[in-house]
């Protein structure tokens, strides 16, 4: 093997090698693009699951528990015994929280009661995903 051919076969190698780099930061490139493509396609979908959820919580665990407390009381809990004394009265198995893990907020307003989750944000007001849901402007869009 003269020195001519030896010094090929490394610059051959290296070359290769280089290619395979080349290759992989493509790779990792496309796969980057294709994840962030995705983020945008799925996000908003999880923030409309917990929207979702959130609203199904109130129409499917609290507000029949609540009606079934004024069936037994004939008047719904006070405010300040929350949504506590549904579990404590075995009408619930636990304090349901909104879809993003926080407590709804009971209110008592005399012959009625509203059933309020902050959002996204767990503060009052908000737009988009950080928007109130609350059991009257549910229960008006039916």
């Amino acid at each position: 093997m003269t020195m001519f051919s030896r010094s090929r076969k490394m610059a051959s190698r290296a070359a290769r090698r280089g290619m395979t780099l080349l290759e992989i930061m493509v790779t990792i490139t496309i796969i980057g693009v294709v994840m962030g493509a995705v983020a945008v396609a799925v996000i908003p979908q999880l923030n409309q699951a917990k929207i979702d959820t959130t609203k199904n919580s109130i129409r499917g665990g609290v507000e029949p528990a609540l009606k079934l407390y004024y069936t037994r009381h004939g008047k719904y809990p006070d405010t300040g015994s929350g949504l506590q004394i549904l579990v404590t009265e075995r009408m619930l198995d636990q304090v349901p929280k909104d879809g993003w893990g926080n407590d709804f907020v009971y209110l008592n307003e005399g012959s009625k009661y509203k059933i309020v989750s902050y959002g996204a944000d767990g503060a009052p007001g908000g737009d988009a995903d950080d928007a109130d849901i609350s059991s009257d402007t549910m229960n008006e869009k039916k």
